[in-house]
């Protein structure tokens, strides 16, 4: 692939990732054309064979003069990486990098369980959210098929919020936790522009694609947002489009340079995100259909996902991979956060 052949995407205005990808597009500078559209529909009319899962949003790249469709964020930003060079959204200091790939991953694991519920647990946003997604797909869909369309997707999201431990006994612990990062994010952007300094990492467009839904999509999470955390809507806003930015290496802060708000953050991924990630990882090696633990307090069940412990296996890879020294630095920035209980050079 060139730099002058226009990357293949299919997505949803309403899909966190599909935005998460779009805006680093637009950052990097990467020719690009978004369909509006059911990524299935379209690996069927295409005659490519679908991804499994598939979900938004969907890439298709030529290969070897086929064309494959793929659609896990986090490697499609690496693949980008090396098929387009300048403006990079990895860090070149390892130890940076690896608290980066913290909060990519935080975002596209525990965030989106902010997204899934507010959308689809309080009744208001339920309604909007079945109102507005399918016309998403097509502005002109026909009155009878959008009510049915509605109907399908109501039923069929809110049926599903238990894949996300959402129910009366967590929403407390989620709306906690949502507010909890509200306030880290509010603290650490009146300090920087973005998570690691100056320049925008992977992590800051998983953390952007999260929050278009909750400020700019659904009623609940955009109060309550707007309420809290002034800095947050703003800069959601200006992640849209950052491709006016003109990026320096030195923009991105070393971790000793990090204010002492980016520990609020790892605070809050070691309170709420690191004992589900352990409690899914032990279920899914004693081959357990569902997990148990306690977060914050409060006794949460869910399904358990063979891919969310492979992202815990990815996390520790990487952590391993880290030289003595720049491990040392990852460690003195976790001190005290709850995070290093998942980084064990034991862990597989």
């Amino acid at each position: 692939m060139t730099a002058q052949q226009t990357v293949q995407l299919v997505g949803g205005t309403g899909s966190p990732y599909t935005q998460k990808m779009v805006a680093l597009l637009r950052f990097r500078r990467i020719p690009y054309a978004v369909t509006w559209a059911d990524p299935a529909e379209t690996c069927d009319l295409l005659g490519v064979e679908q991804p499994k899962p598939i979900f938004m949003p969907t890439f298709f790249f030529e290969q070897a003069g086929k064309t494959k469709a793929e659609c896990d964020s986090t490697p499609i930003i690496r693949r980008l990486e090396n098929l387009y060079s300048g403006r990079s959204v990895l860090p070149d200091d390892p130890a940076v990098a690896f608290v980066d790939y913290l909060i990519e991953d935080f975002a596209d694991e525990w965030c989106t369980k902010y997204m899934f519920h507010y959308r689809w647990y309080p009744q208001a946003d339920a309604d909007n959210a079945s109102t507005l997604l399918p016309l998403g797909m097509s502005v002109s869909l026909e009155e009878g098929a959008h009510k049915q369309f509605k109907d399908w997707i109501s039923e069929r999201q809110i049926g599903r919020l238990y894949v996300v431990g959402s129910n009366a006994t967590t929403a407390p612990v989620i709306d906690a936790s949502y507010r909890r990062f509200l306030a880290a994010m509010d603290n650490h952007l009146a300090q920087q522009k973005f998570m690691l300094g100056n320049r925008p990492g992977a992590g800051d467009f998983a953390l952007h694609g999260q929050l278009t839904q909750l400020v700019g999509f659904d009623p609940t999470p955009r109060k309550i947002t707007h309420e809290l955390s002034p800095r947050t809507v703003a800069w959601v806003d200006q992640m849209c489009d950052q491709s006016g930015l003109e990026p320096n290496d030195s923009d991105w802060l070393s971790l000793e340079q990090q204010p002492d708000s980016l520990h609020e953050l790892m605070a809050e991924i070691g309170r709420v995100y690191v004992p589900a990630q352990l409690a899914n990882a032990r279920a899914v090696k004693a081959g357990e259909k569902n997990w148990e633990t306690v977060i914050d307090g409060t006794r949460w069940t869910q399904q358990t996902f063979p891919y969310q412990a492979k992202c815990l296996q990815w996390t520790n890879q990487r952590y391993r991979a880290l030289s003595d020294a720049d491990r040392a630095r990852v460690d003195a920035l976790l001190q005290g956060s709850g995070v290093e209980a998942m980084l064990s050079l034991a862990t597989e």
